[in-house]
Formats: C-alpha cells, sequence, structure tokens
C-alpha cells in the first residue's frame, strides 16, 4: 500500500483527498476482469497484471463506482475477448516502472506518452488516444495568469512526476526557448496529486498530460490548464521490450474493440 506522507503546512483537503484515492486503489488490488468459466486457481496463471495508474483518464471514483477511459477500455476488451485481467493500482510511475521491469507485471497503463527515447526502452500498443502536455498554474483573484506562453518559463521551476518522459520534454523545451527551464521530479505521488499541490498552493507550476488536467480543472476553477507544453503525442500502453507476443495481442484487441460503438461510447464520456 502507498505510504501517505504528511508535509507540514499542507491543506487538511489535501490530505483527505489522498486518502481517499489511496483508499479507493486499496480496493482496486482486488479488482479483476475473470475469464468466464474459467477456475480461479488458472485465472491467476493466466491473467494479464495490469499496473494502472489512479487518475481521471486512467482509473478513478465517480459517483463512488470506479471508472476511467483506460479502466473501462481494457475491462471491454476482457469481456470481449474472454480474458482474465487483474490490476494493480500505482501513485508512483517509477514504482510501476520497477514493477514492470522486474516482470511484477505485465503491462503500465499511465500518463506516457509514446516517444522515440522511450521505445528504445519499451513496447507499446497501438494508440489508445491522443493527448498532449500542458501546465498547470493557478490564476489570480483577477482570474489572470503569470504564464501565458512557453517562453515564459524561462528561469521557473516545475514539478513533473518521477519516471515520466515529462521532464524529457521540458529539457527539450529549454533548448527552444533558448533559456533553462528547472524541472524537479516528485518521487511519491501522480500526477492528479502534482495538480491538488498547484490548487493548494504547494507548488506553483505542474506539467501533466491535458486529459487529467482538463479533468480535474472543473472541479478547481481556480486553476489554468490552457498553456500546451508539446504538440499531441500519442498515449498508449507500455510493456517489456520481450513482451512481443502480449503486445501484438494488445494490439489486436485495441484494434477490433474500435470498431464498436461501446469504443465510441467511451470516448464520448471521457475524452470528449
Amino acid at each position: 500500500m502507498p505510504k501517505l506522507e504528511v508535509k507540514k503546512g499542507q491543506p487538511l483537503v489535501y490530505v483527505i483527498l489522498l486518502a481517499i484515492a489511496i483508499g479507493v486503489m486499496v480496493s482496486l488490488r482486488h479488482c479483476s476482469v475473470p475469464q468466464t468459466g474459467t477456475a480461479a486457481s488458472e485465472d491467476d496463471a493466466d491473467a494479464i497484471k495490469v499496473a494502472i495508474e489512479y487518475s481521471p483518464l486512467m482509473c478513478y471514483t465517480y459517483a463512488d463506482t470506479l471508472g476511467g477511459f483506460n479502466y473501462d477500455l481494457l475491462r471491454l476488451i476482457a469481456q470481449r475477448e474472454g480474458k482474465n485481467i487483474k490490476f494493480y493500482p500505482i501513485v508512483a510511475l517509477h514504482d510501476a516502472m520497477e514493477q514492470l521491469e522486474q516482470g511484477e507485471v505485465d503491462m503500465v497503463v499511465a500518463q506516457f506518452p509514446v516517444t522515440k527515447e522511450n521505445r528504445q526502452k519499451l513496447l507499446f500498443s497501438d494508440e489508445v488516444y491522443i493527448d498532449r502536455q500542458v501546465l498547470v498554474q493557478r490564476k489570480d483573484s483577477l482570474g489572470e495568469i503569470k504564464i501565458k506562453s512557453q517562453l515564459d518559463l524561462a528561469g521557473k521551476n516545475v514539478y513533473v512526476v518521477s519516471g515520466s518522459p515529462m521532464k524529457e520534454r521540458i529539457a527539450n523545451l529549454s533548448q527552444e526557448i533558448g533559456d533553462t527551464i528547472y524541472a524537479t521530479e516528485e518521487p511519491l505521488y501522480g500526477p492528479e496529486q502534482l495538480v491538488l499541490q498547484v490548487a493548494a498552493g504547494e507548488i506553483e507550476y505542474a506539467v501533466v498530460n491535458g486529459g487529467i488536467a482538463r479533468e480535474l480543472a472543473k472541479k478547481y476553477p481556480a486553476l489554468d490548464v490552457s498553456t500546451s507544453i508539446s504538440f499531441s503525442q500519442i498515449q498508449a500502453w507500455a510493456m517489456r521490450l520481450d513482451a512481443t507476443d502480449l503486445q501484438q495481442s494488445v494490439n489486436a484487441w485495441i484494434r477490433a474493440v474500435k470498431a464498436t460503438p461501446e469504443y465510441e461510447s467511451l470516448k464520448s464520456r471521457y475524452l470528449e
């Protein structure tokens, strides 16, 4: 179970929200989508183990029900293909990548855009959806923001999830604008917690995927997520380099499910 660490001066609302998130992840740890008519022991042996990030587009709670685009899509695939998927909730991305490397899980589902550098270390599924990285910042009392373009980030410090490609993107952006942008990696929390830290005034800036940022900004109107940090990027599920058979199967399942009305319904609900 993730360790809940409370920083000095941390707002109570942030601590409560984080505790709720961890509680939901504990319940998700026991959740799976079993293959119909298969014994439980066989289910466990044949299960596809998926580390899934707790965030609005991955796996989240909606009116006391587990949901999220990736979670629901994986459940839909499991039901259509008769597969058993076991979910392992994560907060810190680097922990999930270690689990993947050590063979504890078969696939990582998180805010992890496909880049040239990532393809050298991991196998990826076909495109699941398209997203881009955005800056999360607070508006002032007049609704104004400090960072209105990428150039305004010169000399600023932004927070990113540890182990995510966001740090790489910040380094590239520094070169593009011809000035230094500092990136601090957060080792304990995921994108949702970074957004909450910005909302609570714990940190000034964070860079996360746009889909996650937009969903959370609906709940926190003092947040601004209008400044893009990257172009549109493919979002996909990550696997080990030697998992070619799994990659081929997952890609076939994704292509098949994309042709269904159920997939269009999920897109309409979560992405549009």
